[in-house]
């Protein structure tokens, strides 16, 4: 059993700035990650598909312009994560979102999928990944076969019941022995700790996820998302 899950979508840059600061926890305290999946088009699938009309009856609001093309490359890389943790396991699904996220946000090439919608063409960035991460032609293909959703759909439903609905990437498992009262959405921030500074938040984020009764701690403003 690993010390922690880290359940990501590979588009979602405030997951990936997460995932960097487990990362450097990890590496400090000799912990062990699971990288698990939760797929943004499909916790946003009744947004994504609704009509005006629809989503007025539902009293949701449609998916921002862009957020389809997301959705989609997200579902994509999450399949072919899918597909690599089947052939290789765990440590290359963690070495594949390293790969993912190196070029998308620190790389600057997920910002383009936001203009999708206005028939921007975001290039081949599922082939740039392939080809970064260096994987087989044989698991790159994984991204269109839909049969390896139903593990995505399976874990993003998980990570929803240890937290409940109404959230979104990253999911964190702080306390694998206690998942159902371990597991909060977040941090969500907008750099990445390093050093002792990511030891202090990890240690206060492991005492509030693993305090009975908390459901919430949260503020809406947030910087613009630094990579580095």
């Amino acid at each position: 059993m690993a010390d922690i899950e880290f359940f990501f979508d590979p588009m979602c840059p405030w997951a990936w700035i997460t995932s960097r600061f487990v990362v450097e926890v990890a590496e400090q305290r000799d912990l062990s990650v699971e990288w698990r999946f939760i797929s943004l088009a499909m916790i946003n699938e009744e947004r994504l598909n609704a009509t005006p009309e629809q989503a007025a009856e539902l009293g949701i609001q449609l998916a921002p312009p862009g957020f389809a093309a997301i959705a989609a490359a997200g579902a994509s890389l999450l399949r072919i994560s899918a597909a690599i943790r089947q052939a290789e396991g765990n440590l290359a699904v963690g070495e594949f979102y390293t790969a993912c996220g190196n070029l998308l946000h620190k790389g600057g090439r997920s910002a383009t999928f936001w203009t999708a919608a206005d028939g921007v063409d975001t290039g081949d960035a599922l082939g740039e990944i392939a080809r970064a991460a260096a994987i087989s032609p044989e698991i790159a293909a994984a991204a269109n076969q839909p049969q390896f959703d139903s593990v995505v759909r399976t874990e993003t439903d998980l990570a929803l019941e240890r937290t409940g609905k109404d959230v979104g990437t990253p999911i964190i498992t702080f306390d694998t022995t206690r998942p159902n009262e371990a597991t909060m959405f977040g941090p969500v921030i907008s750099r990445i700790p390093r050093g002792e500074e990511a030891l202090q938040l990890w240690d206060a984020m492991w005492i509030v996820a693993r305090t009975p009764g908390l459901a919430e701690f949260k503020r809406s403003l947030r910087g613009k998302p630094s990579f580095d």
